[in-house]
């Protein structure tokens, strides 16, 4: 269990990608923009434990969340 909100970087790294701040930068600026009307788990560009890792973190409101929501915002942003 976490002491500490979880970090971007911890996210990336529980999700299996490049936690790097360059190569968070490159998967945000090469994701963004995605449809408005989408949950961030059912985003095409995840894998399918990426997905139920998302999904159950969002539904136990886990303290993923308020991470999963920041990076959620910057996949929407123009």
């Amino acid at each position: 269990m976490f002491t500490e909100q979880p970090t971007m970087p911890e996210l990336f790294e529980q999700l299996g990608l490049d936690s790097s701040d360059e190569a968070i930068e490159a998967f945000i600026d090469k994701h963004r923009g995605m449809n408005d009307s989408r949950h961030i788990e059912d985003a095409p560009f995840w894998s399918e434990g990426q997905k139920a890792f998302l999904a159950q973190a969002m539904q136990a409101d886990a303290e993923w969340v308020v991470i999963i929501d920041e990076l959620n915002v910057r996949l929407h942003k123009d």
